[in-house]
């Protein structure tokens, strides 16, 4: 019988109660007994859930209250000193929030034993996803053992409430390669010491009575490195000697495995997980390779976008499996974890109901599996009518002439080299640039957005629900804008930004100006913590009708003498934030999305603005896995963002900013871009960052994060300054502008006048030093 089985579930509930449950928390609202239980009831809700919905292999451990990266790492004492950790026993929740937000110096950490001045663990992205994780610290001095047993405790309450679970653990090996390796220690050299550990877990399950654990090892999907194979062949000895009894299933997933796939046959395992929506090129040589009693679990309902399934398309995937000789020992699963996808299609009122006939989320994808699994066993006639409707979604979106518009085709193939370059070399413009601004040594500016505020927030939810009218809000907008152009200009920032109160998120506010957009109303997924975003839906061809940011751009200008920034996100960022739609490629889509934003940039420099930020986080994101497919990806990536900057005149400085991102692999295609100035994040590497940046002799201007801005603790101006010292070892200082890491909304007022107000003061305090000649 053909199991279906599940990876992982979304963890912030329907209505995002695991983002409330945590902001009282930390707000002193409410206590660890109320957030334990919301979390508990979450994890309840999902099970029973999952259940009704037919799916046999339900997944435990894969919730977690910030992150499982963070928690994997808490849970075998990987916590580094000054966090309150006394080396014995479970960490509090003051530990594992101090090491995800950073210490706020308040009594009740001093009273743990959290130093004040414990800074945020580093943080990036999870593969090329929009999931954050913490990167666990590893050093000579870690010690690794099983202080809190999550998985087994999960497993438990599973099993309490009539649910015999399959837990999920981040595979030692796939652990240790997303660690960040500290005082000369190399994290895959740890891995001796780390397996009794993860044996203990596995010994733990067996004895409480699990069947089998999943084990996740994305990392197979990835280049290794040297030594990983073999370190992939000594973990999974060791831990198949440590319970015999029990069925670990290897879970791969974001990509296939390609010349793993042999180490993967290999490794003494149960079961086999493959990706394939991302791959599905892989299942025929994996037939070839695998041993006929192992267990293979497909992966064929897509976990990281939200069209429906081709029903017909996967089952054909899965009867090759059957037919290869697997009929007896088969799994239907999502790709991966559903963790990326919204939570239910049903509480989505408003969309058109022709795409809201194509679209499924978490909720329907269980559905999805549970009918695969039926079908594989019983045949076609069994779920006939469930092919007949995906046959029917399928033929009415090809038939749909709203996905295509000839105009924007036009406009695209008109597309010349030209366009795609600025019109002088980077010291031509930046002459000409320093020369129309007249800036100083090390100019203070902002990311772009300051506080959403309750009022702000309140303000935008009265419009919507027809309170008041779109005079009287934008009245507000016009006024908080007002406010937030004298602070700046009264503490001395050089370019100041007008703080985007009007928007709501920054690919929605674009993409609800752009034709071939869609939006829900509760399709919000994880980031990070409590951060949480509801991703647009591009399902047609992307034209943008009319200005979107000029009016706000050129009032902001109005109030103040100095150069006051425009604010927009970058192509490939409007592409790797949305659901994108899989009928034309995804380069495509990008170029639509650059010619819009084109557009964008031409207005406002006609309108007056001397300064254009074309905000590009996700370009990092969007790389594959793959070396071999990284350069492919990078052409059209950066010269997406070239056609969308390039219309920019010499004198017009073009920004653009990066966060949470390695850039040793991609430095090259970054100066390839030609911003004039780039921002990125470096506050939490302390600069370590900004390395690959000396390496290369990244030509432009560069502001390295001197704050923080994901933790709520506030940097003084000292620390600022020591900051700026280091990134002058490897950057010229007269190149070095003063910024944030990211952008301020998710902060209060109380954190970010402080911190800015010291910005301006580290950068006025080295210039008194002659630290920087100029900007330029």
């Amino acid at each position: 019988m053909t199991i279906a089985s599940n990876l992982g579930y979304p963890r912030i509930g329907r209505r995002r109660e695991l983002k409330a449950a945590l902001e009282s928390f930390w707000a002193g609202q409410t206590d660890a007994a109320a957030l334990q239980d919301a979390a508990a009831r979450l994890r309840a809700a999902a099970r029973a859930l999952q259940r009704g919905s037919g799916i046999s292999h339900i997944p435990s451990g894969d919730f977690a209250l910030y992150d499982h990266v963070l928690e994997t790492a808490l849970a075998f004492g990987a916590i580094p000193d000054g966090y309150g950790w006394n080396g014995e026993g479970p960490a509090t929740l003051a530990t594992m929030f101090a090491l995800a937000r950073g210490a706020r110096g308040t009594e009740a950490e001093r009273a743990a034993g959290i130093s004040p001045d414990a800074p945020a663990l580093e943080m990036t992205k999870w593969f090329d996803t929009n999931y954050h994780y913490l990167v666990p610290r590893l050093g000579p001095a870690t010690r690794f053992r099983l202080v809190q047993d999550r998985w087994t405790d999960a497993f438990q309450e599973g099993l309490a409430a009539g649910t015999r679970t399959r837990p999920v653990i981040l595979g030692p090996v796939s652990f240790l390669l997303l660690a960040k390796g500290v005082e000369g220690a190399v994290p895959l050299d740890l891995l001796p010491a780390l397996l009794p550990a993860y044996a203990a877990v596995l010994r733990n399950l067996a004895e409480a009575g699990a069947a089998w654990v999943q084990m996740d090892e994305p990392c197979l999907v990835t280049d290794l490195p040297p030594g990983a194979a073999e370190a992939y062949r000594r973990a999974y000895r060791s831990l198949a000697e440590a319970a015999p009894g029990l069925n670990l299933l290897l879970a791969t997933y974001f990509g296939g495995l390609e010349d793993n796939l042999p180490l993967a046959a290999e490794l003494p395992v149960a079961g086999l997980h493959l990706d394939l929506v991302r791959a599905p090129e892989q299942l025929a040589p994996a037939l070839e390779v695998l041993p006929r009693e192992r267990w293979l679990s497909l992966g064929l309902v897509d976990g990281r976008n939200v069209w429906r399934t081709d029903l017909r398309a996967a089952l054909s995937l899965a009867r090759q499996a059957t037919a290869a000789g697997f009929a007896r020992r088969l799994m239907v699963a999502p790709s991966c974890s559903l963790l990326h996808v919204p939570h239910a299609l049903s509480q989505e009122t408003a969309l058109d109901p022709a795409l809201k006939r194509r679209l499924a989320f978490a909720e329907e994808k269980l559905a999805e599996i549970a009918l695969l699994a039926k079908g594989v066993d019983e045949g076609d006639a069994a779920i006939a009518a469930a092919l007949k409707e995906s046959d029917a979604v399928l033929e009415a979106a090809r038939q749909d002439a709203r996905l295509h518009d000839p105009a924007v085709a036009a406009r695209l193939a008109a597309v010349t080299p030209e366009m795609e370059r600025r019109a002088s070399p980077y010291p031509v413009r930046a002459q000409a640039q320093q020369a129309r601004l007249k800036l100083p040594p090390l100019p203070v500016t902002t990311i772009g957005s300051f506080p959403q505020t309750a009022e702000v927030r309140t303000l935008r939810a009265r419009l919507a629900r027809g309170e008041i009218t779109q005079d009287a809000h934008d009245a507000e907008i016009a006024r908080l804008t007002e406010d937030a152009i004298r602070w700046q200009d009264e503490i001395g920032v050089d370019v100041p930004v007008h703080g985007e109160f009007e928007r709501n998120d920054m690919v929605k506010y674009f993409a609800e100006q752009l034709a071939g957009y869609a939006f829900t109303k509760h399709g919000w997924v994880q980031s990070y913590g409590s951060r949480c975003v509801a991703p647009p839906i591009i399902w047609a061809d992307v034209a943008r009708p009319a200005p979107m940011t000029v009016r706000w751009a050129t009032h902001a200008q109005s109030l103040t003498s100095r150069p006051v920034k425009g604010m927009l996100t970058g192509p490939v960022t409007m592409l790797q934030w949305s659901f994108v739609r899989s009928d034309i490629p995804r380069e495509t889509v990008c170029r639509q999305i650059a010619l819009a934003i084109r557009d964008e940039v031409a207005d406002l420099q006609e309108a007056g603005i001397p300064i254009i930020q074309i905000d590009e986080p996700a370009i990092r994101e969007g790389l594959p896995l793959r070396r071999a497919a990284q350069p492919a990806y990078l052409r059209w990536a950066t010269a997406c963002f070239r056609l969308a900057a390039s219309v920019a005149g010499n004198a017009t400085q073009i920004h653009t900013h990066m966060c949470y991102s390695e850039f040793n692999d991609i430095i090259a295609h970054i100066a390839a871009m030609d911003a004039d100035v780039i921002s990125i994040e470096t506050a939490r590497s302390d600069m370590e960052l900004l390395e690959a940046f000396a390496a290369f002799d990244y030509p432009n201007a560069i502001g390295p994060g001197v704050w923080d801005i994901h933790s709520p603790r506030v940097p003084g101006e000292a620390e600022m300054t020591g900051l700026l010292r280091r990134a002058a070892q490897r950057i010229p200082a007269r190149r070095l502008w003063v910024n944030p890491d990211c952008g301020c909304k998710t902060r209060g007022w109380g954190e970010v006048r402080p911190a800015v107000e010291n910005l301006v003061r580290a950068a006025r305090r080295l210039r008194a030093e002659g630290f920087a000649e100029s900007p330029a």
